[in-house]
């Protein structure tokens, strides 16, 4: 069988390029390896959203007397939880489904791998297509210490699948994946311990963000331990699993009922046999140029494979950019301009340079700060725990990072992305007219504070 385009991996950057490319009036065969939606819709993204919520929800009866509710008692269900977020996550991978359906991309439910540079093998079948993308996205990494295999070592994936919330959870790693759980768990009784290799959780994030973020999760009874290494797991007689980790030099040994090793992805390169088509490749994944194409001719790569950034709406605009390449036409996507959040509680957002990223270039900034517990709305939300801090060049008054911590901060800095996409300045923030009473207007609060 032949095809105009050929997409193995149907992720979001995977299956949303099959569906703008058949759209086009392409033909294209989507190979799917596993499930409809790929990692951050069946493993990702949107499982572990659900969960977000559910804690939420748990949180605010926890603190119901706050809201003049009081003798409220209640009970969780957490097979309810497990139900609910599987069916938002077969809701949405049937809906995927209908969509390519009703685009005529067709689908091969099954892994490719590359005979030659033009076709590839799936079930004894071979397939080739004028143009191929690679869109095979990551799997969980792990950390090479004794025990890292045994069996009651979970990850990302693992864990969403447990039908009891554990007693006590360890985490080694604190980054977007770790700190998440552990907001979640945490919320839903758990006993959380984060233990983080580096200086500061969340390592991508603003330095004052995360901090703050430390902090506040500190205070709420997550114990967080950075600068520490993990040295090795085991079980005990007891069943109990024991992480041993080195802090400061010293040996310490942490003791929970369950554990979560969080540290980070790897791209999915293996068994595609990128080798027959002439793609380099290697752990950190494939390399590509700006228009997403690897070193073959008509060969890309998108998504978490080419290890760029592991971030869903990476993958799709990535694979916008390779489908525009593909038809010779030019766009303005702006790759060094990408929201990210984390959904921990309170809620992380950013885009844009950190603080640190423009000292290491030597540029000279302004830098504007508020605060969630002086915005009418976050107050009225009983959520005043938070930072916004947006930063600014010297030179023009252009906003070039925006770094929040609190309630809506993924949609607040979204909102600052769309400013900064229109290259908006110091003086045109001033000029904007912010709704009253709204989380947002910590933007404006921040922007008049830069001095």
């Amino acid at each position: 069988m032949k095809a105009d385009l050929l997409i193995i991996g149907a992720g979001p950057g995977g299956y949303e390029t099959a569906l703008t490319a058949a759209r086009q009036g392409k033909s294209v065969i989507l190979f799917n390896g596993d499930k409809l939606g790929g990692t951050c819709l069946n493993e990702g993204c949107i499982p572990t959203k659900c969960l977000c919520k559910n804690a939420e929800v748990v949180s605010l009866f926890k603190e119901g007397d706050k809201f003049g509710i009081d003798d409220f008692t209640f009970t969780l269900d957490y097979n309810k939880v497990i139900e609910r977020k599987r069916e938002v996550v077969e809701n949405l991978r049937k809906g995927v489904e209908t969509l390519l359906t009703q685009a005529k991309v067709t689908v091969v439910n099954s892994k490719a791998v590359f005979k030659n540079a033009k076709t590839v093998i799936a079930d004894g079948e071979e397939y080739e297509g004028d143009r191929i993308i690679i869109a095979t996205g990551s799997v969980s990494k792990s950390l090479q210490i004794p025990g890292h295999d045994l069996k009651c070592v979970m990850d990302s994936s693992t864990i969403l699948e447990l039908e009891y919330i554990p007693a006590t959870l360890t985490i080694i790693g604190g980054g977007v994946i770790g700190m998440e759980f552990a907001s979640i768990f945490h919320q839903l009784g758990s006993k959380v311990t984060v233990i983080e290799f580096m200086k500061q959780i969340l390592p991508p994030f603003d330095s004052d963000i995360a901090k703050r973020l430390k902090q506040s999760l500190t205070k709420k009874g997550i114990n967080i331990i950075t600068g520490a290494s993990a040295k090795e797991i085991r079980q005990n007689e007891f069943y109990e699993i024991e992480v041993v980790y080195e802090v400061k030099g010293k040996e310490e040994k942490i003791v929970s009922s369950d554990l979560l090793m969080a540290v980070g992805r790897t791209p999915r390169v293996e068994g595609l046999n990128l080798e027959a088509a002439g793609v380099n490749y290697s752990p950190k994944g494939i390399p590509v140029d700006e228009f997403m194409q690897t070193n073959v001719q008509g060969i890309f790569a998108i998504g978490d494979v080419n290890g760029k950034m592991m971030l869903a709406h990476v993958a799709s605009a990535q694979g916008e950019r390779a489908l525009n390449v593909i038809n010779g036409v030019s766009d303005k996507l702006r790759f060094d301009l990408i929201p990210s959040a984390v959904f921990t509680v309170p809620e992380c957002g950013m885009v844009g340079k950190t603080e640190e990223q423009c000292k290491e270039e030597k540029l000279e900034i302004m830098v504007g700060t508020s605060f969630f517990r002086a915005n009418g709305k976050a107050m009225a939300l009983g959520e005043t725990d938070g930072i916004c801090k947006l930063i600014f060049k010297k030179e023009d008054g252009l906003l070039i990072g925006a770094h929040i911590m609190g309630v809506e901060a993924a949609d607040l800095a979204q909102q600052c992305a769309d400013l900064m996409n229109r290259n908006t300045t110091l003086k045109e923030f001033k000029d904007i007219i912010f709704g009253h009473p709204t989380v947002s207007e910590v933007l404006i609060a921040a922007v008049r504070s830069v001095k």
